[in-house]
C-alpha cells in the first residue's frame, strides 16, 4: 500500500468518524519557540492550552514535521530522518479513552478491503501508564486483548506533557511485532526493535503545576475538559504495511536512494547483509541523500529560501549535505537536478501544490547547488594552500613531526567558506596531514555559545507571554482596521518592563490593550500604524503596534502629557497621511508582485516583502539579475495598472476555495480557516493578504522602481517608491540629471554621448600616461641597474619606488632582473606604495635559484614586516602589508636574509 494511500485511509476513516479534516499547517509556524513544525499536535497546541476556542469537537490532520537536532546522525542508523509526516486524531470535550482505543484498533485491524490497514490484531502489543486501570481494562474486555500482551510503563515511557505546567495525562501506545528475525521475544520492554511503535493514543486529562523533568511533576487536579491526542508516524506505518525495514526503503524515499545509487555506480547494502543496518560509508551517504533531498523538497515549497541563519540555514545545510554526499560517492556533477524530479513525483500525490510551484522550487535548490559546488571548489583550493603551509611548517620542526593543519584553518573553511569539516578531515588525510579537531572542536563550541545566547536574547522578548495570556483572556480585541481610522475604546489593561500597572505617567513608555482598535498591527510585510491615543487627561503618541497573541492588538507608546489609567475610555486615532502612504505601498507590493508574474512568468513567486508608507521592497524567486529593459517593462507594466484605476476589492472564503480561486498565497505564512483575499483587476492579481490597501489602484499615484539585487541562491529583490516619495525620487534624479549636464554643457537629452566621450579621452590620457611611466621607468632601471651592490656572491639591487601601483612595481622588478643579465646570480627588491598600502616584489634570474634562493621566500619576509604577507614563484613573487613606513625595513629584511644564507654574518 503506498503511503499517499495510507494517508488517504487515516483522513477517511477519521471524516467518517465525524472528525473534521484540517489541512496541514506550513512547516514554517508562528512560534517564537520553534524553527519548525516538530510534532503533529503543534497546531492543536492553542485549543489544548485553553489559549483559543476549538472551531471542532473532532479533527484529524496528517501534519508535515521536520527535525533537525540530531541531523548529524541522519543515514547513520535506520531510524533518523528529518522530514516526517504525523497522522493524528483529536478529541477537544468530546470523546475520551475508550472511543480513542476503538477508533485506533478499528482502523488497525479492519480489512483492507473495507478501507482499514489489515494489520493482524494478535500482532499489536499495548502499553499503558503504570496507574492506569481504565486503559488497561479496555484493552483486555472492550478490544480483547490477552492481560499478558498489555504492558504497564512509567512516566517516562507512557505520560506525557508539554515539558511546562498545564495539561498532561498518561498514554498507551501500540506496538507490532515485526518478527523473531527482528530481536527477542517479550513485549515492547524486552526490545524495541522486534516491537516498533505504531500509534501513541494520548488522554489528557490532568492539570500540571509543576513539571521538573518527563518523569516528576505534580498533578494540581483534573482539566476541566478532557482531551485526546493521538500521533502515528506515517513513514513508520508505511514501512510496516509496505513490508520494508526502514523509512528509507518506502515507496516516498527509496527512489531517490535508488536513483543516486544509479548516478554514482553504488549498490545500496551490497558491504553488508542487511541494509538497513549498514554503516558502510556508501550507505550513510545514499541515506544522507534520499532523506536531504526530500526534506528540501518540502522545505522550499513551504517557503524556506536557503540562509546563514534560522530556517535558511538548516534548509543549506540539507542542501549541501546532499550534495556533498553525492561528492563523496564519486559523483561529480551537477546531481539536484536529476534527484529533486524523482522526490517529486513521489510526493506530490500527497501535496498536488508541489508540481505546480515546482518551477520556484528548482529554481532554488539548483541556484544553491551551483552555489556550492563553486564553494567546494575555492574551499579545495584553499584546502591545499593551507595543507602545502602545515607540511612545510613540519617540515621546518625537523623529526618527523606529523603535519597538522591548525583548528582555525578548519574552522575559517567550515564557517567562512561552507567547506564541510568532514570533507577536510578526509581530504587532508589522503594527503597525510592531520586535523587539530580539538582545537575545531572549541571554536564551534564557542560560535554555538554566541548563538544560543544571541537566541536567548532575542527569546526574552517573549518573556512575558503570560501577562499577554491573562489579558487575552478577557476578551479579543474589536479590530477595526479596515473600516475606520478613528474610534473610541476602553483601556483593559496597561504594561511596563514586562509587569501589568495600573496607570503610566508623562514621560512614561509602555504598552496599552483596548478593548476597539483602529490600529493596524505589523503583520504580512506591512508595519504598523502611527498615531495618537486620546485620554481624559493626556495624549499618548503610539510607536508600534504588535499581536503577542492570537486575538490581542498591543499599542506600544509613549506618554506625551497627562496620564493614562486601566479601565479609563479613550479616543485611538491612526495618522490619515500615514495610513494612505501605507495602502499605497502595500497595494503597490501586490502589484509589482503581478508586473512580475506577467514579465517573467508564474515561477516568480513572492517569498516575502516588508512595506512602509511610500516605499516597498519584494523578494521573488529568480535566479539572476535583471536586465535595465527588463526592470524598465516591469515598471511600465506596473504604471499602466495604475493607469488604467484597477478596482481594489477583498473578499473572505476558506483557504481550499481561496487555493482554487488561484488566489496567491505567501510561502511560509499561517493562515486561518477564513482567510482574506485581495483581488486587483479581477484575476490579474488575486493574494491572501491581511493588510491595509487603497480603493483603486490610481489612488498608488506612481511607482518608480529603484533597485534590484540578489539576496541569496535563486531569490532577488526589488524596491520601489509609490505616491509621493515615488515623485520625490524622480525630482531628485532629475535635478541630479539636471546638474551633470550643466557641468559637461550639454542638453540632459546629450547627457550619455557627453560622458561617453569624456570617458573614453579619460581612458586615451591614462593610457598615455601609462606610456609615458613605463618610459620613465625603463630610463630609471638603466641608472639603478649599476647602484647593485654583492652580498655572497650574489648581485643585489633594492629599490623604494615610491608612489608606484604593483604592475609598475613589477616592470621595474623584472626590467632591473633583465638588466643585471645572467652572468652571476642576482636578486632584485622592489617596493612602492599604492592608496597608502606598501607592497613588494622580488625577482631573481637562474643563477641565484640554482643556489637556493627563491623569490616566495624572500618576499614573505619582506611582507611580514610590512604587517601583511604574499607569495609566488621562485623567479617572481609579490607581497603587501599594511604598514607604508616600514618599506626601507622591508628592503633591509631581504637583505638581512641574504647575507644568513650566503652565512656573511
Amino acid at each position: 500500500m503506498e503511503t499517499a494511500e495510507i494517508r488517504r485511509r487515516w483522513l477517511d476513516y477519521f471524516e467518517r468518524n465525524g472528525h473534521t479534516v484540517v489541512p496541514s499547517a506550513p512547516l514554517i509556524y508562528d512560534d517564537p519557540n520553534l524553527l519548525f513544525v516538530n510534532a503533529g499536535m503543534v497546531p492543536m497546541k492553542p485549543y489544548m492550552l485553553g489559549q483559543q476556542t476549538p472551531p471542532w469537537q473532532r479533527a484529524t490532520s496528517v501534519q508535515k514535521c521536520l527535525r533537525t537536532g540530531d541531523i548529524e546522525e541522519v543515514g547513520k542508523t535506520s531510524r533518523h530522518g528529518t522530514f516526517f509526516q504525523m497522522n493524528g486524531n483529536f478529541s477537544f470535550g468530546d470523546y475520551f479513552k475508550r472511543e480513542a482505543i476503538e477508533l485506533a484498533w478499528g482502523l488497525l485491524t479492519a480489512p483492507q478491503s473495507e478501507g482499514g490497514y489489515g494489520l493482524d490484531g494478535d500482532k499489536l502489543w499495548p502499553t499503558v501508564f503504570k496507574d492506569d486501570d481504565e486503559a488497561f481494562a479496555l484493552w483486555r474486555d472492550l478490544i480483547g486483548i490477552p492481560a499478558e500482551r498489555i504492558t504497564r510503563r512509567d512516566e517516562n515511557d507512557n505520560y506525557w506533557s508539554m515539558g511546562v505546567p498545564g495539561p498532561g495525562g498518561p498514554s498507551s501506545e501500540i506496538f507490532i511485532d515485526r518478527g523473531g528475525e527482528y530481536g527477542a521475544e517479550g513485549g515492547p520492554s524486552v526490545d524495541e526493535d522486534r516491537y516498533m511503535e505504531i500509534w501513541n493514543l494520548v488522554f489528557m486529562q490532568d492539570e500540571l503545576s509543576q513539571v521538573r523533568s518527563k518523569a516528576d511533576f505534580d498533578i494540581a487536579g483534573p482539566l476541566p475538559s478532557r482531551n485526546i491526542d493521538t500521533g502515528m508516524g506515517l513513514e513508520r506505518i508505511a514501512s510496516v504495511l509496505q513490508g520494508k525495514d526502514n523509512l528509507y526503503e518506502i515507496d516516498e524515499v527509496y527512489p531517490v536512494l535508488a536513483k543516486a545509487a544509479e548516478m554514482t555506480g553504488r549498490r545500496y547494502g551490497e558491504h553488508s547483509g542487511h541494509a538497513a543496518t549498514s554503516s558502510h560509508p556508501d550507505d550513510v551517504h545514499l541515506r544522507v541523500v534520499a532523506d536531504h533531498v526530500r526534506s528540501s523538497l518540502m522545505l522550499i515549497g513551504d517557503g524556506v529560501t536557503p540562509g546563514n541563519e534560522g530556517r535558511g540555514y538548516v534548509l543549506r545545510r540539507m542542501l549541501r549535505r546532499a550534495v556533498r554526499a553525492m561528492r563523496l560517492l564519486g559523483y561529480g556533477g551537477t546531481a539536484l537536478p536529476e534527484l529533486l524530479p524523482v522526490s517529486l513525483d513521489r510526493m506530490k500525490a500527497s501535496y498536488p501544490e508541489l508540481e505546480s510551484d515546482f518551477g520556484r522550487i528548482s529554481q532554488i535548490a539548483y541556484g544553491e547547488e551551483d552555489a556550492f559546488r563553486r564553494t567546494l571548489d575555492q574551499g579545495t583550493t584553499i584546502l591545499d594552500t593551507a595543507v602545502t603551509k602545515a607540511k612545510q611548517s613540519a617540515a621546518a620542526l625537523g623529526g618527523g613531526s606529523t603535519p597538522t593543519l591548525p583548528g582555525s584553518e578548519a574552522f575559517a573553511l567550515h564557517d567562512t567558506y561552507g567547506f564541510p569539516i568532514d570533507l577536510t578531515l578526509e581530504m587532508a588525510a589522503e594527503q597525510g596531514v592531520e586535523v587539530d579537531r580539538d582545537g575545531f572542536r572549541r571554536l564551534m563550541t564557542e560560535q554555538r555559545q554566541r548563538a544560543k545566547d544571541d537566541a536567548k536574547a532575542k527569546k526574552s522578548g517573549h518573556a512575558h507571554t503570560e501577562v499577554w495570556k491573562e489579558l487575552r483572556a478577557l476578551g479579543a480585541t474589536d479590530w477595526q482596521a479596515y473600516q475606520a481610522l478613528s474610534t473610541e475604546g476602553k483601556v483593559v489593561g496597561l504594561v511596563s518592563d514586562g509587569e501589568r500597572v495600573e496607570g503610566l505617567g508623562e514621560g512614561a513608555t509602555g504598552q496599552v490593550v483596548l478593548d476597539r482598535t483602529t490600529f493596524y498591527a505589523e503583520s504580512g510585510g506591512q508595519i504598523a500604524d502611527e498615531g495618537i491615543i486620546t485620554t481624559p487627561t493626556g495624549e499618548l503618541r503610539v510607536i508600534d503596534v504588535q499581536r503577542p497573541v492570537k486575538g490581542l492588538v498591543v499599542h506600544t507608546v509613549e506618554v506625551a502629557s497627562g496620564e493614562v489609567k486601566v479601565g479609563e475610555d479613550v479616543q485611538a486615532q491612526v495618522d490619515p497621511d500615514w495610513r494612505i502612504s501605507a495602502c499605497q505601498a502595500h497595494s503597490g507590493t501586490h502589484v509589482v508582485h503581478a508586473a512580475l508574474r506577467q514579465v517573467l512568468g508564474p515561477s516568480a513567486l513572492q517569498s516575502g516583502s516588508y512595506n512602509k508608507p511610500g516605499y516597498l521592497r519584494l523578494d521573488f524567486a529568480w535566479s539572476s539579475a535583471l536586465s535595465a529593459e527588463t526592470r524598465s517593462e516591469i515598471e511600465e507594466v506596473a504604471n499602466l495598472a495604475l493607469r488604467q484605476d484597477l478596482p481594489v476589492s477583498s473578499q473572505y472564503m476558506t483557504l481550499p476555495e481561496a487555493r482554487e480561486w488561484g488566489a496567491l498565497a505567501l510561502f511560509g505564512e499561517t493562515y486561518d480557516e477564513q482567510v482574506r483575499v485581495i483581488e486587483i483587476g479581477g484575476p490579474w492579481s488575486r493574494e491572501l493578504c491581511g493588510g491595509t490597501h487603497v480603493a483603486h489602484s490610481s489612488q498608488i499615484g506612481a511607482l518608480t522602481v529603484t533597485g534590484e539585487s540578489s539576496v541569496g541562491s535563486g531569490v532577488r529583490r526589488v524596491e520601489a517608491f509609490v505616491g509621493m516619495d515615488a515623485m520625490r525620487y524622480l525630482a531628485t534624479e532629475r535635478a541630479i540629471v539636471a546638474e551633470a549636464a550643466r557641468l559637461v554643457k550639454a542638453q540632459p537629452g546629450e547627457l550619455v554621448d557627453h560622458i561617453e566621450a569624456l570617458l573614453a579621452r579619460l581612458k586615451h590620457a591614462e593610457r598615455e600616461v601609462a606610456t609615458l611611466r613605463q618610459q620613465q621607468l625603463q630610463a630609471q632601471a638603466g641608472q639603478l641597474a649599476a647602484s647593485a651592490t654583492g652580498i655572497g656572491g650574489v648581485r643585489v639591487l633594492t629599490h623604494d619606488a615610491g608612489d608606484a601601483g604593483a604592475d609598475d612595481v613589477r616592470t621595474l622588478a623584472t626590467s632591473l632582473r633583465d638588466r643585471l643579465g645572467d652572468g652571476e646570480p642576482s636578486v632584485v627588491a622592489v617596493t612602492g606604495t599604492a592608496k597608502g598600502r606598501p607592497l613588494v616584489v622580488v625577482a631573481t634570474n637562474a643563477r641565484a635559484r640554482e643556489r637556493g634562493i627563491k623569490a616566495g621566500d624572500l618576499v614573505r619576509t619582506a611582507a611580514g614586516v610590512l604587517g601583511g604577507g604574499g607569495g609566488g614563484k621562485p623567479d617572481i613573487a609579490q607581497g603587501g602589508g599594511t604598514d607604508a613606513s616600514a618599506v626601507g625595513a622591508a628592503l633591509e629584511a631581504i637583505e638581512a636574509q641574504l647575507h644568513n644564507l650566503a652565512g656573511t654574518r
